[in-house]
């Protein structure tokens, strides 16, 4: 995933920049309203988490703005204040959902995986490239002129690289998304399916669409 992080306090942005990146997550900072806002704007990220009480302004002021300006990336609020009210006033904002501090890492990176899978960008209904297209409504991938079959969990891989194109998806991301799990056999079979589906959809200028970043996960170049 791709996170925006707008939260002053130091401490608490180390902490997340380490625990979200060693699991192949990318974050972008910000720890203010005004630089938190044209993060928002300027860039497409996966979730953005919030804290209410930010050195010029609200939190949930600025997630009301965000909603204004007709952003739909799912919304996380995480502060120390914890109120029903506060709650209450968050989710009215826009957030989908709040969680206070202190919290558990596991339980953060859990419930962003969650919010990113809910708020997923619809796949493209049609990919063209020289010699190939593929169309997710009818679920027919062609090349040359000839139908190549795709089974549905390749289907379900293509769709979330294509939901994403142009940007580094990771290996849990994917697993989590398409299979539901991050163990062994999961990962064995996505490996299987990410070799026929390089094998199908073929290359350009002999590289594969489907690239591999290592230590990061995968991403599916965009037609030109």
């Amino acid at each position: 995933m791709h996170i925006l992080l707008i939260e002053d306090s130091s401490p608490t942005r180390d902490l997340l920049r380490r625990s979200l990146q060693e699991s192949g997550h990318r974050l972008t900072t910000a720890a203010r309203v005004s630089s938190g806002r044209a993060a928002a704007v300027a860039e497409q990220f996966d979730v953005i988490v919030i804290d209410i009480m930010l050195p010029d302004g609200s939190g949930i002021d600025l997630c009301r703005e965000i909603r204004d300006k007709g952003i739909e990336t799912p919304i996380m609020f995480l502060t120390a204040r914890g109120d029903v009210a506060d709650r209450i006033a968050g989710l009215d904002a826009g957030a989908d959902d709040y969680m206070r501090k202190p919290f558990a890492l596991a339980e953060l990176q859990a419930r962003l995986r969650a919010l990113a899978r809910r708020g997923g960008h619809d796949p493209p209904t049609l990919l063209k490239w020289s010699d190939g297209t593929v169309d997710f409504r009818a679920r027919r991938l062609m090349i040359s002129g000839r139908e190549i079959p795709l089974t549905a969990r390749e289907w379900k891989v293509l769709e979330i690289l294509a939901e994403r194109a142009g940007r580094i998806v990771s290996r849990d991301d994917l697993l989590e998304m398409a299979w539901g799990e991050t163990g062994a056999r999961a990962s064995e079979s996505l490996d299987v399916i990410m070799s026929r589906l390089r094998r199908k959809l073929g290359s350009r200028n002999g590289s594969d669409w489907i690239r591999t970043v290592r230590g990061e996960g995968y991403v599916l170049d965009k037609p030109s």
